[in-house]
């Protein structure tokens, strides 16, 4: 069964997620896409501005998300954001991963396909560009790689887990069956990934 959204107050919107744990505080204009995932306490607000959740991202045990001074924050499709990072007035591009307790301040826009480190400090009005990973404090890119498939499996993970947890299945990732089905699906998204990349597809690029 779907979530409710109504429990949140008026402008939070459900687009069909897989799971919103009971302990996540969602107040003011949030909303969740299809397949995306809230687990336990979050605290997600949006006196102003928007918090936009994109389909098949999932926002981490502790994480806290906000709206910035002069902006909202926004978060791409398939995206991962660990526990207890900080997102507050800031922008990721689809397929990104936000480590550990990493913490993004206003104005900062990543590009898609990328790897914020755990514990960076991503500073007010940085712009990194796509297929980067960066990191430290402050936050600096340290490389140049497309992350898409590692990023797009983490996302997958936590996609089935989502839908497990909804279902009082908590132990979706456990046994020989699903390192099998691990295994294939890693190897679906390189393919996949390898044929983005035959197409011309931008998110395919390499820098």
């Amino acid at each position: 069964m779907s979530p409710d959204a109504s429990a949140h107050g008026p402008l939070v919107r459900f687009d069909d997620p897989a799971f919103v744990h009971p302990s996540a505080l969602i107040h003011g204009k949030v909303r969740l896409r299809r397949r995306s995932s809230v687990w336990p306490n979050v605290v997600m607000r949006a006196e102003n501005y928007e918090v936009d959740v994109g389909e098949s991202s999932n926002i981490q045990d502790f994480v806290m998300i906000h709206v910035g001074v002069q902006s909202g924050t926004i978060v791409g499709e398939h995206c991962s954001i660990a526990h207890r990072a900080i997102l507050h007035g800031c922008t990721l591009g689809p397929n990104t991963l936000v480590g550990i307790a990493a913490v993004l301040m206003d104005g900062v826009e990543i590009g898609a396909n990328s790897i914020v480190g755990a514990g960076a400090l991503v500073i007010e009005n940085t712009k990194v560009p796509p297929n980067s990973v960066l990191v430290g404090t402050p936050a600096k890119v340290i490389k140049t790689r497309n992350n898409w498939v590692r990023n797009r499996f983490n996302a997958w993970l936590y996609a089935i887990n989502a839908e497990a947890y909804g279902a009082g299945e908590h132990r979706r990732w456990d046994g020989e069956t699903f390192l099998v089905e691990a295994a294939e699906k890693m190897k679906a998204l390189t393919a996949e990934f390898e044929a983005l990349k035959a197409a011309g597809d931008p998110i395919a690029d390499d820098a």
